[in-house]
């Protein structure tokens, strides 16, 4: 990179990188696996799943499980990532069928 063209880079915000060292940090994230999200401690994946399959609000669950909105949204985010679904249908779905839900498992 020129000289004038990392001044340009530099003026608007960002910040100058050789293309070699982009391609070494983007082989090096690539390689790493992401950690397995867990569940905060207190509050069991199942009872959240049942509480969604039930078709409860994260406000809900919030009350029901006496956590706050957000903390509730987590545990949801949680189980839809860890169940690799891509949205609440599909966590109730996936709960009715394998059981989870109705506490046949």
């Amino acid at each position: 990179m020129d000289l004038l063209a990392a001044i340009r880079v530099v003026a608007a915000g960002d910040a100058p990188l050789a293309p070699g060292i982009t391609r070494r940090l983007i082989k090096e994230f690539a390689a790493r696996s992401a950690p397995a999200p867990t569940m905060p401690t207190g509050i069991t994946e199942r009872e959240v799943l049942v509480l969604v399959a039930e078709g409860l609000s994260n406000s809900e669950i919030a009350r029901h499980l006496h956590i706050t909105h957000g903390t509730a949204k987590t545990h949801v985010g949680y189980l839809l990532t860890k169940l690799e679904v891509r949205g609440r249908v599909q966590l109730v779905v996936l709960a009715h069928r394998t059981g989870l839900a109705d506490g046949s498992s």
